[in-house]
């Protein structure tokens, strides 16, 4: 299904969290992929476990909320693996809680808001050219408290950054239609990550790591081709 294609995985963390199932799905649908998080040591682990599977990838290390890091990746990727990318999938993110408002700390509101709303937009705007030119698809990563109705008390921080990669994602698949590229986003409720069991436990309802990877890949898949800026919600 992506055989001879580029695909980026951008925060693909460790062992257990959800980039490498993700990762995983990709390999075994014939990508060839470029993983990327902020440890180097990550990104090359990831890598070697796809390698050693019999697939290619590559890892690359990134603060994805600087810009001009960003801009120096992109430089990199266009030199190693050519001008085209058949999709970029954005993962980097993590939850906390602001608190109330009245007693949240500007530092720790403009924290989320560079994690996970900065970096999906200076990811995508450094990688659009390369989607453009193979008509690609990007998948970005918002939450289920991005959705109407939910329960978003003391951690509004996280919920606003999250309702704008949503509302990024929108703009994105209305402005690039012309140029073939299609965007939509992620809303999941907990993931199955060794984080997240670390931190709640196994007495949760967890969306599955393979799950996400499914519809992850259908989303970039041909399949998919009819669809674009859309928040699927994954409960």
């Amino acid at each position: 299904m992506f055989t001879d294609s580029s695909v980026l995985l951008t925060g693909v963390g460790g062992e257990g969290q959800v980039g490498e199932i993700v990762a995983q799905a990709f390999a075994n649908l014939g990508a060839s992929l470029i993983l990327v998080d902020r440890t180097l040591e990550k990104a090359q682990a990831q890598a070697a476990a796809i390698g050693a599977a019999g697939h290619a990838a590559r890892g690359y290390a990134c603060d994805l909320a600087n810009a001009d890091a960003v801009a120096a990746l992109a430089d990199v990727i266009r030199q190693d693996h050519g001008d085209r990318l058949r999709a970029l999938v954005h993962m980097v993110g993590g939850f906390a809680m602001s608190g109330p408002v009245a007693e949240s700390s500007a530092a720790d509101w403009k924290k989320q808001i560079d994690l996970q709303l900065g970096t999906a937009y200076l990811t995508t705007r450094a990688f659009l050219p390369l989607l453009r030119a193979d008509r690609g698809s990007i998948v970005l990563f918002s939450s289920q408290a991005a959705l109407p109705g939910a329960a978003i008390a003391e951690m509004s921080s996280y919920a606003i950054a999250k309702t704008g990669v949503a509302t990024l994602m929108r703009a994105i698949a209305a402005e690039e239609r012309k140029n073939g590229v299609r965007a939509n986003a992620l809303a999941p409720a907990a993931i199955r990550t060794a984080a997240n069991l670390g931190s709640m436990g196994d007495g949760v309802r967890y969306v599955e790591r393979e799950q996400v990877a499914a519809a992850v890949t259908f989303l970039c898949s041909e399949d998919a081709s009819a669809i674009s800026g859309v928040l699927l919600p994954l409960a």
